[in-house]
C-alpha cells in the first residue's frame, strides 16, 4: 500500500502535499517533458547501496540519458569525480534551494531558469526544509524527489518504499530511455 505520510512523524507539511509517483513512468514523463531539468544531488547520494551499486550510480546514468544538468552538493563532488562525472555545479545544498528560488538565476549552464529540479540523496531534514522553501518561493519551479521516502514538500515523490522497490523504480525510468 502506498503511503503519503511524512517519513518522519513530527514533520507536517502543510495541507499541499506531494503527489505520489506510483509508477516509474511518472517520474519519467515528468523529465521528458521538462526543458530544463537539474538534479540536486546530496552527499549520502555516494553513501546509499542499491545492491551491487550506489545510488550516485542511479544518478550518473539518468543525468547521461536524459542530459540532467547536476548540482553536486556536500562531499558527493568527490563521488562524482572518482567516477568519470563533472558535474555541472558543485555548491551547498540551501544555496542551491536559494538559487532555484530565485528568479533571476539563469542555472547552472548561465541559458535561463531550471523548470525541474530533480532531489536525491539529501538528508531528510534538508530536504524537506529546502522542498518547502521552493514550495511558497519558487510556485512554479516543479520538484522531484526521488528518495524511496515520501517528501511531502516535493511536488512528486515515491512512497516510502523499500530499498527493492526503489532499484526497481530506478530501473524502469532508466529503462524507458534506454527502450528509444
Amino acid at each position: 500500500m502506498m503511503n503519503q505520510e511524512s517519513w518522519l512523524t513530527a514533520e507536517v507539511p502543510g495541507p499541499k502535499k506531494a503527489s505520489l509517483i506510483t509508477k516509474p513512468e511518472i517520474a519519467d514523463a515528468m523529465i521528458r517533458r521538462a526543458s530544463r531539468p537539474v538534479f540536486v544531488v546530496g552527499s549520502i547520494a555516494s553513501e546509499i547501496d542499491l545492491e551491487e551499486k550506489k545510488l550516485i550510480d542511479y544518478v550518473i546514468r539518468l543525468a547521461r540519458q536524459f542530459q540532467i544538468r547536476v548540482i553536486a552538493t556536500g562531499s558527493t563532488n568527490t563521488a562524482f569525480l572518482a567516477r568519470d562525472f563533472t558535474p555541472d555545479a558543485v555548491m551547498p545544498a540551501v544555496d542551491a534551494g536559494f538559487r532555484l528560488a530565485d528568479p533571476a538565476w539563469q542555472g547552472v549552464d548561465g541559458n535561463g531558469p531550471h523548470d525541474l529540479a530533480i532531489f536525491v540523496g539529501l538528508p531528510y531534514q534538508m530536504g524537506f526544509t529546502i522542498l518547502s522553501g521552493l514550495k511558497h518561493f519558487a510556485p512554479s519551479l516543479k520538484t522531484i524527489s526521488l528518495d524511496n521516502v515520501y517528501q511531502p514538500n516535493a511536488r512528486w515523490s515515491f512512497s516510502n518504499i523499500s530499498i527493492k522497490n526503489w532499484i526497481i523504480n530506478l530501473e524502469a525510468i532508466i529503462g524507458n530511455k534506454e527502450e528509444e
